[in-house]
């Protein structure tokens, strides 16, 4: 393999650790969860190279249950992944002139990869379009990894596995400290944090997210040029 890639792979794998103990959690957990609903495990494989969507997932095991509702599905389907849409605006400079990769790079872009390939410093000398491809590659090479494995041995599994999902929210706090270690001053982590209660108050639990991401956006957008020269973004 040309070392350009192999140096690029050494780079990428040590910050999708976190990502693996995570996806492995919970992808096995979804495997599991489709094992339990009477899926064999092909499901769970070809779901998780297809859709690719965590949440989205799990929700899709409910949809294959119930009847045949294709709108109902299109409007679940865009309203728990239209945060994506946010996260490509974002990444619209960084895959400029990433030739075909751009089309992986845009197909495997989950939360977890967005964090990555947004926050992290690329090492001197290593290609960043790369570099991201084999971020979005491992990640999603874990969650199918772990869905196969749930969907595998889920039958044999008798423990209570309630609880797991939690590990995704302590993987992102843990992204949100290290972003916040980097930052010389906080003005984007204040941002974030303000717009989310203000938004979980206003909407509840249920329907904050996407008026949260709108608000950082727009607060973030008004005020970038203050927050750059503050040194308020990483």
């Amino acid at each position: 393999m040309n070392s350009k890639y192999i140096r690029a792979f050494k780079a990428a794998f040590p910050h999708t650790l976190p990502i693996l103990a995570g996806f492995g959690f919970l992808g096995f957990s979804y495997g599991v969860y489709m094992n339990v609903s009477g899926f064999s495990f092909i499901y769970p494989l070809i779901m998780s190279i297809v859709i690719f969507g965590g949440s989205l997932e799990f929700v899709a095991v409910s949809m294959l249950l119930s009847r045949f509702a294709p709108l109902q599905t299109l409007l679940i389907t865009l309203m728990l992944q239209a945060r994506h849409i946010f996260y490509g605006l974002a990444m619209l400079n960084r895959y400029k002139g990433k030739g075909l990769k751009k089309l992986y790079l845009i197909y495997g872009m989950c939360d977890e990869s967005f964090s990555i390939n947004y926050t992290a410093k690329v090492p001197e000398g290593i290609d960043d379009g790369w570099f991201m491809f084999f971020v979005n590659l491992l990640n999603q090479i874990y969650w199918v990894s772990g869905s196969v494995l749930g969907g595998i041995f889920g039958s044999f599994i008798t423990i209570n596995t309630r609880g797991l999902d939690y590990v995704m929210t302590a993987m992102f706090i843990v992204i949100f400290i290290e972003q916040w270690l980097k930052e010389n001053k906080h003005y984007s982590a204040f941002i974030g944090l303000i717009a989310s209660a203000a938004c979980l108050l206003i909407f509840g639990a249920d329907s904050f997210m996407i008026p949260t991401i709108i608000c950082i956006l727009i607060l973030l957008t008004i005020f970038r040029k203050p927050i750059e020269r503050g040194g308020g973004l990483a």
